[in-house]
């Protein structure tokens, strides 16, 4: 297994403070189906009655109104609201809420008005004016079920109701404790350090060869930011559980430290 493997992170990954990556799973095509034909429903529901209540009430109008007032009534019903309920809801429809879906950005952020804007005025044409047929097309040949709007946003639909497990984190070797506490050892890279982390959850699946292999690569790329070295003969995988066992640790007490303080900043005297 070489060693890339580790070092890559992809698209899918989201990545928390700790240098875990959690996949956001992209919403399968059949319960986007489902998803999007609620909203379907819903939206020529609330056209037929809107127009509705236009056409009573250019009744005694000429054509010219007419026709601005049904213009109107299309940007409205698929456009303005369409944008508007996806950005004030963080990426959700009526049916994405009903499916437990979500919208969310390529690299899995909290979409805003602009991507909301775009998904409503391409899918206008991919979703009513193709019948559906782009939009079902473009999420079956994507790995992420993305339809011609989503690549235009630069978006992705995920499902919400899962549970995300996280690995535990790396224990600190017993006998690198004392090294670690006198050595100086700075912030990771985020790609490093999630090398690190995906090698040491994954040691018992790895061949010897292997894992040897790896863990001597991301040893190398980590000494940089290490100082003192770990004492002679110390295991590669020790030496990373040591350095990302402190790097928690030391960031713990840093937060405990500004939490601690913003407190007696905030806090009222008696």
């Amino acid at each position: 297994m070489a060693a890339p493997e580790f070092a890559t992170l992809t698209t899918d990954d989201l990545v928390t403070g700790e240098a875990v990556a959690l996949d956001l799973p992209p919403a399968s095509l059949g319960i986007r189906l489902a998803s999007g034909l609620i909203d379907v429903v819903v939206t020529a529901a609330l056209l037929l009655a809107v127009i509705f209540t236009f056409v009573l009430a250019a009744l005694q109008a000429d054509d010219a109104v007419v026709h601005v007032a049904f213009v109107g009534t299309m940007i409205v019903v698929f456009l303005v609201i369409p944008t508007t309920v996806e950005a004030l809801t963080r990426g959700k429809s009526l049916g994405k809420a009903a499916c437990g879906l979500r919208v969310v950005r390529d690299d899995a952020g909290p979409i805003t008005f602009q991507h909301a804007f775009v998904r409503a005025l391409v899918g206008f044409v991919e979703i009513y004016a193709t019948g559906g047929g782009a939009a079902f097309f473009s999420a079956m040949l994507s790995s992420r079920g993305k339809r011609l709007g989503d690549y235009a946003a630069g978006t992705y639909v995920v499902r919400e109701r899962i549970k995300l497990r996280l690995q535990p984190p790396p224990l600190m070797p017993r006998e690198l404790a004392g090294w670690a506490r006198a050595a100086d050892v700075t912030s990771l890279p985020t790609g490093l350090a999630l090398a690190i982390r995906q090698l040491l959850s994954r040691l018992p699946d790895l061949e010897p060869s292997a894992r040897a292999g790896v863990a001597a690569t991301l040893a190398q790329q980590v000494a940089p930011y290490v100082a003192p070295p770990p004492p002679p003969g110390t295991a590669p995988e020790a030496y990373l559980a040591a350095v990302i066992a402190t790097r928690r640790e030391r960031d713990q007490a840093r937060l405990g430290r500004e939490r601690a303080f913003r407190e007696r900043l905030t806090s009222r005297r008696p």
